[in-house]
Parts: structure tokens; sequence; C-alpha cells
């Protein structure tokens, strides 16, 4: 595996960054030596967040986690990560492309016990009404909700707003 090691408000020391490749190197039982793994150390105040990314195939492996310890950070951030691709191995892997992938042999062929299948449990159907993305906030805010999807009246697309931390918004729009 090939690691992009960035520091954002701390210095990638050479103990953090062999912390980083050997814990999260341990997922090289899953990919192919020429699988990049992009990761980010950030500090801001007591919070000690690592970002991981892992581009395959089309598909991205991602995951963050935060603590008041680098250390910690890096060590929850690799066992997310194995939970994803055990879990969601069969979303991950196509097995006619298996040989063109960033996945191993063994990883591809190993059954892993699905701890939990993706199950829809409730479906809705609504008429989404044209409408501005400020506007689509305040709807979401009455629902209640953390996300309203709607017709964007300036582009015509559907958009999704969503809330996020330390009470902002988000836009989601479709590059077409």
């Amino acid at each position: 595996m090939k690691f992009t090691i960035v520091g954002k408000n701390i210095e990638v020391t050479p103990g953090l960054r062999s912390a980083v490749e050997d814990k999260i190197g341990k997922l090289e039982k899953y990919f192919t030596p020429d699988t990049n793994a992009n990761v980010t150390l950030n500090v801001d105040k007591e919070r000690h967040k690592i970002e991981v990314t892992i581009p395959v195939k089309g598909k991205i492996i991602r995951a963050e986690q935060i603590s008041n310890d680098m250390y910690v950070s890096i060590d929850l951030v690799e066992e997310v990560i194995e939970r994803q691709l055990k879990k969601y191995k069969s979303k991950l892997v196509d097995k006619q492309q298996a040989e063109a992938s960033n996945f191993k042999k063994e990883y591809i062929e190993t059954d892993y016990m699905d701890e939990e299948d993706i199950r829809i449990e409730r479906m809705k159907k609504f008429d989404p009404k044209p409408m501005y993305a400020e506007d689509a906030c305040v709807q979401m805010e009455l629902l209640g909700h953390n996300f309203f999807v709607f017709v964007n009246a300036d582009t015509d697309q559907v958009n999704v707003v969503y809330k996020r931390k330390g009470n902002t918004y988000g836009l989601i729009e479709p590059e077409m």
C-alpha cells in the first residue's frame, strides 16, 4: 500500500508517520500493493482527527475518527475500515471485474459473515415542489429532519440540503 499523509495544524513526525503506516498498513491484506491510502491528520484544540480515504475501482472507502489522542484515533480508524471491508464486501467487489480491481485475491475469495444486511424498512413517495435552498432548509427544520430533498427553483434539478455540525447547512447538487 502507498500512503499520502498530510497534516493540518500538526507536523507529521516520523513517529506519527510510522504509526499510520503500521496501523493502516494492516489493511494491506485486503489490497494490492499499488493501492493508495490518503490520510489527513488534523488537530483542533483537544480534537485529534484522522481521515482515511482509499479510492478503489469507482468506489471510495472512507472513515474518520476523533479522540483526544492522535494515536487512539489512528487505532480506531483502522478498525472502522476493516469492519467496512468485511461488511460491504459483496457491494465493493464485482466478481467479474475482480482481476482488475485493487483488492487482493484472498479478500475477493473469502466470505465474511454479514453482520447486518442493508434492508430498506420503509419507503416514502412525495411530489417535490420547486423551492429555493434557503426555503428547503426552513422546511427541513419545520419537519425536524437532518436532510431534505427538493427541486431547486433556480436549476430545476433535484437537490438535497442537510444539517451539518455547528448548526450550519450543506447543499448537494448533481453534476451534469
